[in-house]
């Protein structure tokens, strides 16, 4: 079992000009504005989770980076749907970083613990909003079987619409991707 982590953490004095660019769209982006649920620097201004690798490749990191900021910022899935999608990730791929830090965002959002609970344990809160509950299934249906049949498409489209299912297929092969990153650089 690996406890170290393998990429250190990019001090901010030591980027070149990509990388400035990619941490300043980072921490200057819709990310930082407003309350913030999680940190994301630690104590030295340097980038935490997934957010540091991006810095080994600017330009895939930049573009990464974008793409994180419109699933979240721009997408017409409601808050709390979106962050239990995020959250039916953090579960699947076990990544304990995307959990603490969504579950912290889910909060702010309106998912309560009992609902963060269940989803956790793989559980569909009772709770829950049509959108809510077919984003849940629809988000989980990806990550196990890596496609939709005819009735979870014919489900999500009806409740979703074309538009939020796409953005939907994209945030979850987003996070899938950070989890990924996160385990092969043990980043925290």
């Amino acid at each position: 079992m690996r406890t170290v982590t393998r990429l250190p953490r990019f001090s901010p004095d030591d980027l070149d000009d990509a990388q400035r660019a990619v941490y300043g769209a980072v921490t200057g982006g819709r990310r930082a504005s407003g309350p913030q649920a999680f940190p994301l620097t630690d104590d030295a201004g340097a980038l935490r989770g997934p957010f540091n690798a991006m810095l080994l490749s600017p330009p895939v990191g930049g573009a990464l980076q974008a793409v994180g900021e419109a699933v979240r910022y721009a997408s017409v899935l409601g808050d709390r749907a979106r962050e239990l999608a995020i959250l039916a990730v953090a579960a699947h791929e076990d990544s304990a970083f995307e959990r603490a830090a969504h579950e912290a965002v889910g909060r702010r959002a309106g998912l309560d613990e009992s609902e963060l609970a269940a989803v956790r344990a793989g559980s569909e809160p009772a709770t829950l909003s049509d959108q809510e509950r077919i984003t849940l299934r629809t988000a989980r249906a990806l990550l196990r079987d890596r496609t939709l049949d005819d009735a979870g498409y014919a489900a999500a489209v009806g409740v979703l619409g074309e538009r939020a299912l796409f953005e939907l297929t994209t945030l979850v092969g987003y996070y899938a991707t950070l989890a990924l990153q996160l385990r092969v650089f043990a980043a925290e």
